[in-house]
């Protein structure tokens, strides 16, 4: 078992099943991204992870213990999600929205102290919005309101940080910025962090542990030298590609085309899926 486990779990919507008895642990000290196609269940597990989503079937546990016997706050000291398309209540200031990760550490007779100070302090100079704290939310550009967002989830200091596409409205340059400073949490403070990400080479070089979903399960799983191969990219993505080594930043995806249907084996059941064993070290 990881810190953070979904054992079993089957998810969806009305009545539609997205995710069917689905396995997942995340590993204490690590980054784990999640790749697949839109509309494959990544951020809906995400979801349930965060107990935002309670599981039609199956549990997910935290540290041993089913999280939706936990009280809220608990989780919240722990777990800290930064979801899609977040929105800002109109006035707030970048401060403002960034104190609400201190919600979960305040008690009712003492609702702000020097350590909540800090905290936001720290988020904003990692974010580099400092010279933003007094704007509103709502005049900033794209990627200054998404790294306001992620600038809250930090100021939560929980050991858990579960991010549905922190790179949204990023330009190149503010994505690496963005991955560096988690990557950089990761390092120095041994967060652990949940990412679903779009981008198979900022996974490859990022995470330690990547999980690729496709067809309400996982397809393959393990180190990202591992998992992200031809084979995966056009069984998952529906892709032909190209995979790279390079030196300094590891695996390197180049697409090529849309990839015409692979031709099925005598026998073969038609939604055969590879399920690869976890490898060590990213």
């Amino acid at each position: 078992m990881g810190i953070l486990d979904a054992q079993a779990v089957e998810l969806g919507y009305d009545g539609t099943t997205v995710i069917r008895s689905l396995d997942c642990s995340l590993e204490k000290g690590r980054i784990t991204a999640f790749i697949g196609r839109n509309g494959c269940g990544k951020s809906t597990l995400l979801r349930a992870l965060a107990r935002l989503m309670k599981p039609s079937a199956g549990t997910v546990v935290l540290d041993g213990k089913g999280i939706s016997t936990l009280p809220t706050k608990e989780v919240a000291k722990r777990v800290a999600v930064l979801p899609q398309s977040a929105i800002a209540p109109e006035q707030w200031t970048v401060t403002d929205l960034v104190a609400q990760g201190r919600y979960p550490h305040q008690a009712f007779f003492n609702q702000w102290s020097p350590e909540d100070e800090a905290a936001i302090e720290k988020a904003l100079a990692l974010t580099q919005l400092s010279p933003l704290a007094d704007r509103r939310v709502d005049s900033l550009s794209g990627g200054q309101r998404q790294r306001a967002w992620i600038a809250m989830a930090l100021a939560q200091e929980t050991e858990i940080l579960l991010l549905d596409e922190p790179t949204t409205f990023l330009d190149m340059a503010h994505q690496i910025e963005v991955l560096e400073v988690l990557a950089d949490l990761n390092r120095s403070e041994g967060r652990t962090i949940a990412m679903v990400v779009h981008d198979l080479n900022q996974a490859a070089r990022y995470a330690h542990h990547v999980v690729a979903i496709s067809d309400g399960g996982i397809h393959s799983e393990g180190a990202p030298a591992a998992v992200l191969t031809e084979e995966m990219v056009r069984d998952v993505f529906g892709i032909t590609c190209r995979i790279i080594d390079e030196p300094e930043v590891g695996r390197v995806c180049m697409p090529i085309r849309v990839a015409e249907p692979a031709a099925q084996e005598p026998g073969e059941p038609a939604d055969a899926k590879v399920h690869a064993a976890p490898a060590s070290g990213a």
